[in-house]
């Protein structure tokens, strides 16, 4: 909903060389904000609670971060209008009207929000049930490794299951820097965006997956800002942009591995004996037909893009303890993200292999995982084959 009062911010003390659209260097900002009652009015009896997206960051996200204005307007404009941007902070302009409520803290460190545990204040009174998570300049602009960042990730990812097991997150690669006071800058971007993608997928779950969004691919410091660090307005419909396939994908709810009940295997026969005085012949167990099957569907699609989705299914007797998907797609699509497999584009051939926690399915069991995909047609796929072991 637009702006709401939800509390006032405590001090935190934060390191200095960080972000800020004011000249000069800052050294603390207002941080977590006291958990508020919940002043939402009361809906109406038949209509749906609209999902409450959390934009969560620095001042890319919030100083004043109008790529989220174009998000929302976006959404708007395209029926997605039961979304609600939560957050303790208010809209700073950005000329046109929006949801502007965010957690986008200028000058703000993650590895100081995760090691002052600010987020949990934020998350109590406001209640997401996804977070769009661009973090890490100041972090970068203090030289701090990127392993340092990537545990306050984590920590984070960590606060965001406690006050809800199923939330959806999305995590930036964050856009380039260029500033003129760190000609290193650039580097320690590309190096942090680097290992993202493998943090991501050893935090991932299937109740609450992370989805790894990429701000930096196509971003350019010399067009897309006005001082090579905060976006422009050409930075922030390219910004929009990227966030929005993967946000519709998470309104619609993220693919998650449903169990299904085991069958009962069938009975084996009792052998007949015949009529001479020979020994009975016990007939040889044959196993049924099945063993790994996959499904494909579109799960929704928009211009230029799409949300695939595959069913992979244990119809055999005997326990998978993996399995490897493939098929083939038009020449057009390209898949660009995927959750819940390692998924691979070779020309037209994709080829998904499981992660660590969705391999084993015993007999009748089966997951899911799904993917975001460009194209310029209408999405399609061969017939799907699995394979397991």
């Amino acid at each position: 909903m637009l702006r709401k009062s939800l509390g006032n911010a405590a001090t935190a003390g934060l390191a200095a060389a960080v972000l800020a659209l004011a000249a000069g260097s800052v050294a603390a900002r207002p941080s977590a904000a006291a958990p508020a009652a919940d002043i939402r009015p009361a809906p109406a009896v038949a209509a749906a609670d609209p999902v409450r997206v959390m934009p969560l960051g620095d001042s890319i996200t919030g100083s004043p971060g109008c790529w989220r204005a174009v998000l929302w307007n976006r959404l708007q404009s395209a029926g997605h209008t039961a979304v609600d941007f939560v957050g303790t902070l208010g809209p700073q302009g950005c000329g046109q009207p929006y949801d502007g409520d965010n957690e986008g803290h200028g000058g703000y460190l993650v590895t100081n929000v995760a090691n002052q545990n600010l987020l949990p204040g934020w998350l109590s009174a406001t209640r997401p049930d996804v977070v769009l998570m661009h973090f890490g300049t100041n972090d970068v602009w203090s030289n701090l490794a990127p392993a340092t960042i990537l545990a306050a990730y984590g920590r984070l990812v960590d606060q965001m299951r406690a006050a809800n097991p199923a939330m959806r997150i999305l995590v930036a690669k964050i856009i380039p820097m260029a500033p003129s006071s760190c000609p290193e800058c650039g580097q320690r971007v590309v190096a942090l965006n680097n290992v993202v993608d493998g943090w991501a997928a050893g935090k991932t779950t299937a109740q609450s997956p992370i989805v790894v969004v990429d701000q930096w691919t196509g971003f350019s410091t010399t067009t897309d800002t006005n001082d090579g660090v905060h976006p422009n307005a050409a930075g922030d419909r390219k910004i929009a942009d990227r966030w929005y396939p993967a946000l519709v994908a998470a309104l619609t709810g993220v693919p998650v591995p449903t169990p299904t009940a085991t069958p009962t295997p069938p009975a084996t026969p009792t052998p007949t004996p015949p009529a001479t005085p020979t020994p009975p012949v016990t007939p040889t167990p044959t196993m049924p037909p099945g063993g790994c099957v996959a499904s494909y569907r579109v799960v929704g699609q928009w211009q230029g893009g799409f949300q695939g989705e595959v069913t992979v299914r244990n119809g055999g007797l005997l326990a998978m303890t993996g399995w490897t998907v493939r098929f083939d797609v038009a020449d057009a699509q390209r898949i660009t993200q995927a959750w819940g497999a390692e998924v691979v584009q070779s020309g037209t051939m994709v080829t998904a292999r499981n992660v660590a926690w969705n391999g084993a399915l015993a007999s009748g069991a089966q997951t899911t995982f799904g993917f975001l995909a460009s194209t310029g047609g209408i999405p399609t796929a061969s017939a799907v084959s699995c394979t397991a072991s």
